[in-house]
């Protein structure tokens, strides 16, 4: 009884909360409250550089000739994703054996003969034993899988790493409608891996995450529902 009302109870949860988006737009995530506002708030503090008042040239990143990559936490640097791969895979296995035994016992100190009197007509001891077998599998596998994604996004630079290395992290989201796009990225660069405009590539990003999906009533829709997630776990047919 006791896990009847804790299963009501969450069917009741998740009904409300899809209730209390009816009619209305997916709401984008708080700005707020995100990590990479807190990185450029709490930022480094820049070192101290040296400036000759007599110069007309300045050393810092925003002069004519400074380094505009981003180099510390709270920089902001752009994520080029370009993916476009294609991965073919084709197995065949083939196994095949046969194999057979014979045991004949036609003077095994006289016993068939003395119990083939008790046998009926026609069976006899002297084969006493004929066994065959044979067994044949195969199997074919193929794997074709295609992805393309171009997309781009802007990625704040949350911690700088004792060796140096940047962790990033981005959030980019677009409504259309009643429907959110989302996309996510996160990982390590390196400072020297970033291009002179500011740019790096995907494949230059460790532990890189892309997450590239949506949410609203298009992809809720798409989604089923959570009894029949549940159903699908546990029914063994």
């Amino acid at each position: 009884m006791r896990l009847v009302m804790i299963l009501a109870l969450f069917v009741l949860s998740s009904a409300c909360n899809r209730l209390e988006q009816v009619g209305k737009a997916p709401e984008f995530t708080p700005v707020e409250t995100s990590v990479e506002r807190d990185s450029m708030i709490y930022a480094d503090l820049p070192s101290k550089v040296a400036v000759d008042r007599a110069s007309l040239w300045t050393a810092g990143p925003r002069s004519l000739l400074g380094d505009r990559r981003a180099l510390a936490r709270g920089d902001i640097l752009t994520v080029v994703i370009e993916i476009d791969e294609k991965a073919e895979i084709t197995n065949s296995t083939s196994r095949q054996r046969s194999a057979s035994e014979d045991l004949a016992v036609p003077q095994l100190l006289g016993l068939p003969q003395r119990l083939d009197e008790y046998l009926p007509e026609g069976a006899s001891l002297a084969d006493a034993v004929d066994l065959s077998g044979k067994s044949r599998s195969s199997g074919d596998g193929q794997v074709r899988r295609k992805e393309k994604l171009t997309l781009r996004v802007a990625a704040t630079v949350v911690e700088v790493l004792p060796n140096g290395v940047l962790a990033i992290s981005g959030r980019q989201e677009v409504r259309v409608n009643f429907e959110m796009r989302e996309l996510l990225v996160s990982g390590y660069v390196r400072p020297e891996d970033i291009s002179r405009l500011n740019e790096i590539t995907y494949d230059k990003i460790a532990s890189a995450r892309i997450s590239y999906g949506g949410r609203g009533q298009i992809t809720d829709v798409q989604q089923p529902r959570y009894g029949q997630q549940v159903l699908d776990v546990i029914l063994p047919f």
